[in-house]
């Protein structure tokens, strides 16, 4: 079962790494006119974002006006992210103390 378990991760990490290295050739070239990154959108955030949002921050008329959904999203990712790492760590902590009283009743015996 161990040995299935190791080819079965060696063929997950191989199937991973050419997937990658799959989708790195089919990137872009770099400088070029036609990429993606020169495209309409950016022209319109640039030229337009003051009159569009009357805010005078480019930036914060992007982040808070075009992109609004996006930002909340990902602040309820972090949010999420955040709670899951402390009630993993109260969790583990209380583990711990459980296990410690354990050994202790078991010494007093």
């Amino acid at each position: 079962m161990k040995k299935i378990k190791t080819v079965l991760i060696i063929l997950l990490c191989m199937v991973s790494f050419f997937g990658v290295l799959n989708l790195l050739s089919n990137l872009p070239d770099f400088g070029k006119a036609d990429n993606p990154i020169h495209n309409q959108v950016y022209k319109r955030y640039t030229e337009n974002s003051m009159e569009d949002t009357g805010i005078p921050n480019m930036v914060t008329s992007i982040v808070l006006d075009y992109r609004a959904y996006d930002t909340m999203f990902e602040t309820i990712v972090l949010f999420t992210a955040t709670i899951a790492v402390l009630v993993t760590l109260k969790s583990s902590r209380k583990d711990q103390l459980n296990a410690e009283s354990n050994s202790e009743k078991k010494e007093q015996e």
